[in-house]
């Protein structure tokens, strides 16, 4: 046996959050399921394309590839395979391969792309049948054990312009869109990254992040306009002290350039930008100024959610 196959996923620019993975009175939620975020952002077409080839071995092995290289320290994804690989019963090789078109790191949600597409690929080249909904689940799932995200996966399964008002997993998260013009285009700064893990176990800095999380999803939903949802996110980016002297440059230069409004993406020091398809080159031209091309992205907000693709795409 050989087979193959390809799954696509947009990236996920996070805006703002809120930390859920504790219950009322403060105890650790146990149900992976349950755990997640609330917060807002959108899918951008720039992704993670992900092939996955699958040969009978004698014995199981997984090698995982980004971008050309061996990458060992792709836990979320080998996490995944090899909780998809209980449904298959078999040895078998697996070789996973992430195309990833997006910074890592930056906050574009790569490690939830990458586990998403990784099970959509290895479904159809095992044969497993199993659902879009539980393949999503066990890449959630991952992804909050693998402590690389909380809440990105689920807004990947849907695409477009997010709102996620209740979290967890599929069938427990709630999944609000607002919608806009397709005239719409994203523009993207980053200059590092801020690591996941390491604000995720912060006491402070969640505690922070939730205070203000809860306070912008309230003010967003009161009138979930583009503009009012990106002024919000950025004072959320202010207040969490997410938001450097490197991001602060890059919203002036964003609101300088016509940008219908701009917010840091969560978490990296980055910020992505709105404006109209014929206002991007303004704003590319305005971040250039301060960061080189390489560091610039501009691209559609993407509507469609992850999903099978040919393998020659």
């Amino acid at each position: 046996m050989n087979k193959t196959a390809t799954a696509f996923s947009p990236s996920g620019i996070s805006s703002f959050f809120e930390i859920c993975d504790r219950g009322a009175n403060g105890t650790p939620i146990k149900d992976l399921a349950r755990i997640g975020a609330r917060g807002g952002g959108f899918a951008f077409e720039k992704g993670v394309l992900t092939n996955v080839t699958v040969e009978d071995s004698e014995k199981t092995s997984i090698e995982i590839y980004i971008n050309g290289c061996l990458a060992p320290k792709a836990l979320t994804t080998r996490r995944v395979v090899e909780e998809l690989l209980k449904y298959y019963g078999n040895p078998c090789k697996v070789l996973v391969r992430h195309e990833v078109r997006v910074p890592i790191g930056a906050g574009f949600g790569t490690s939830a792309a990458g586990a998403l597409t990784a099970t959509l690929a290895l479904n159809e080249a095992l044969n497993l049948n199993l659902t879009y909904n539980s393949l999503a689940m066990a890449a959630h799932k991952a992804e909050i054990e693998c402590k690389t995200g909380l809440g990105t996966v689920v807004p990947l399964t849907v695409g477009g312009f997010i709102l996620t008002v209740e979290p967890g997993g599929p069938g427990y998260a709630l999944i609000d869109r607002i919608p806009i013009s397709p005239d719409y285009r994203l523009i993207v700064g980053f200059y590092g990254s801020i690591y996941t893990k390491e604000v995720l176990t912060d006491e402070k800095k969640r505690e922070a992040v939730n205070a203000w999380g809860n306070i912008t999803l309230k003010r967003i939903l009161e009138e979930p306009s583009l503009e009012n949802f990106l002024k919000h996110c950025r004072e959320f980016a202010r207040k969490t002290g997410f938001a450097t002297r490197k991001v602060e440059e890059l919203f002036k230069l964003a609101d300088e350039a016509g940008a219908v409004g701009a917010a840091q993406n969560m978490i990296g020091e980055a910020v992505h930008a709105v404006a109209y398809k014929e206002d991007v080159e303004r704003v590319v031209e305005a971040f250039n100024r301060v960061l080189p091309k390489e560091k610039i992205l501009a691209g559609k907000i993407e509507w469609q959610g992850a999903r099978l693709v040919g393998n020659t795409e």
